[in-house]
């Protein structure tokens, strides 16, 4: 796979700085069942990363600590980390507001059984991945078979009551371009979303995000071996949109990975670009979980390099779809 940080590390995006960290997005493990074309993350059946224990406590701790308010799980597959159902009940027992990014198919693999009802008892919003209404698309880029598995997990969410009126079960679909494009304007893919789906499987859902794909890891590496990288990359700073630089995710989260790390985002994450040290905080080099414990990372430089324009470009870009309405 080619590397990407190189190509993204010289860069001419305006700097940022920390507000009041609210979110907690906690990588579990980067093992997936799916393997998909534009995952940032590499995840796959034989990664082998997972939180242990003793982390999976911190990140409790943490959340007391700060009383952070939103409890983000993703991984790979966060459900595969055998932890996340006991994290999920220790989190919603001190109030905490805890969303899944789940991939749909996961309720359906061996040891998974009874997942959709867990994450109903527990309130959990659940953010799904679904990058197209159709079956050839979905397919495409996630895996044949993954459309049908997919809408069964929908009509299974929404069984239990998830997108019904007083019910408190938010669920929120995800999309992503197939290739090298901005993502069309939210709200009208939602509406094509809601349409679609209710016409055809009676599914019902509350949101749909829309995320631009970021040049890094699998992705980013397609784009290299087909030439595109540079151009995708000029796309992305010729949407630069200064209202949405000052909405970025990364001011009010922290990404944390399965050891432990800090980072400003998931992307940086992946990039291995950690949370920077010194400034008014006293983390080490690496700051990990247990500096949240006694520090505040508010004021904080965020470390920034051309990827960021992902962010920015266009309606924006995150992990809660886009910034703005065009």
């Amino acid at each position: 796979m080619h590397a990407t940080l190189p190509l993204l590390e010289a860069t001419t995006f305006p700097a940022l700085r920390r507000g009041t960290l609210t979110t907690l997005q906690v990588n579990l493990g980067y093992r997936c069942n799916q393997t998909c074309v534009h995952c940032h993350v590499n995840a796959g059946p034989n990664r082998t990363e997972m939180m242990d224990d003793a982390h999976l406590d911190l990140v409790i701790e943490v959340l007391k600590a700060r009383s952070i308010q939103v409890l983000d799980l993703t991984g790979g597959a966060p459900e595969l980390n055998e932890g996340f159902r006991e994290l999920v009940r220790r989190a919603r027992a001190l109030g905490v507001h805890v969303m899944d990014r789940c991939n749909l198919t996961i309720l359906f693999e061996s040891g998974q059984e009874g997942l959709a009802q867990f994450l109903a008892d527990q309130k959990v919003e659940v953010v799904a991945s679904l990058p197209c209404y159709s079956l050839e698309n979905v397919d495409k880029q996630r895996g044949k078979g993954v459309f049908d598995k997919s809408i069964a997990a929908l009509q299974q969410l929404n069984a239990l009551g998830y997108s019904k009126p007083d019910s408190g079960l938010k669920l929120s679909l995800v999309y992503n371009p197939q290739g090298p494009s901005l993502p069309p304007e939210q709200r009208q893919l939602q509406a094509d979303y809601k349409r679609e789906l209710m016409v055809h499987f009676g599914i019902e859902f509350d949101e749909l995000f829309v995320i631009t794909n970021m040049p890094i890891q699998r992705f980013g590496s397609m784009l290299i071996s087909k030439g595109q990288f540079n151009s995708y990359m000029q796309l992305l700073r010729d949407n630069f949109s200064e209202p949405n630089h000052a909405a970025v995710m990364c001011r009010n989260l922290i990404s944390v990975d399965w050891q432990g790390d800090l980072y400003d985002c998931d992307f940086n994450q992946q990039l291995g670009l950690p949370l920077p040290a010194g400034g008014t905080m006293r983390m080490a080099a690496k700051p990990h979980l247990r500096d949240l414990l006694t520090q505040d990372p508010v004021g904080r430089s965020v470390r920034i390099a051309e990827h960021c324009y992902g962010c920015t470009a266009g309606q924006g870009s995150s992990c809660g779809g886009a910034l703005k309405a065009e």
